[in-house]
């Protein structure tokens, strides 16, 4: 029976890595004003979705203030993603 033919072998060498820069690390963390922000459109949202549905605002009970109030909550969150 013939024998098969082995394989050569081969120096095995890997490539260097490219570096790496980590984003988060160059910016730092988010500044207040904008933790600030984003926790005060969630809480104005909530507030006025509330204000809403116990008649506070004028024009009670309206879908115009509950779609501010779920707009001012969205924009709340939206800015969740860039908080570092």
């Amino acid at each position: 029976m013939p024998v098969s033919k082995k394989r050569k072998k081969v120096a095995k060498r890997r490539p260097t890595p490219p570096k790496r820069v980590d984003p988060v690390a160059e910016k730092g963390p988010s500044p207040t004003w904008y933790v600030v922000t984003m926790f005060t459109l969630m809480g104005l949202g909530t507030l006025i979705i509330l204000a809403n549905y116990i008649n506070l605002l004028p024009g009670s009970p309206d879908n115009t203030w509950l779609l501010v109030g779920l707009a001012g909550i969205a924009g709340g969150f939206a800015m969740t993603l860039n908080y570092r």
